[in-house]
């Protein structure tokens, strides 16, 4: 089964939040942690790894938190995820040619790659501008349930 990490899924729910602030202002760790449920601690290690994946700036001392590197509708799912995970790879085949001596002959490989073509089209299409908005509006809907 392939599946986003904690990991993942708590640095999505942390760059929505930054998406959603205003622009340069400074969010508090404590306060990302708080409204999204995700451990303190946990959550500077994330923000330690999207601050050297160059997408958010984090400043230190009294006044200091987080804030995007640059606007939100330039920063995607993809963006975050890669920066998080490394890249997304459906099959170790599509990692580098001739990773799987079967490539050439493989019924399914051509199959791996629109999936991952089509997967990685979908996140990157997806700005967290976008997502941030569409979480503001959720706070006024049911959640969504998932088919799983």
């Amino acid at each position: 089964m392939m599946q986003l990490s904690m990991t993942g899924e708590y640095a999505v729910r942390t760059m929505i939040h930054l998406a959603g602030a205003p622009p340069g202002k400074l969010a508090q760790i404590g306060d990302v942690s708080k409204e999204w449920e995700i451990p303190e601690g946990f959550l500077r290690k994330i923000v330690a790894q999207l601050s050297k994946g160059g997408l958010i700036r984090s400043q230190r001392g009294a006044g200091g938190g987080i804030t995007l590197s640059r606007p939100a509708d330039t920063l995607t799912l993809l963006d975050v995820i890669e920066a998080i995970e490394g890249k997304v790879f459906l099959n170790k085949c599509l990692i580098a040619p001739g990773t799987c001596h079967l490539d050439p002959t493989c019924a399914v490989h051509l199959v791996w790659c629109d999936a991952q073509q089509a997967l990685r089209s979908i996140l990157g299409k997806k700005s967290l501008a976008e997502l941030a908005a569409d979480a503001s509006n959720n706070h006024f809907r049911e959640p969504v349930r998932s088919l799983a």
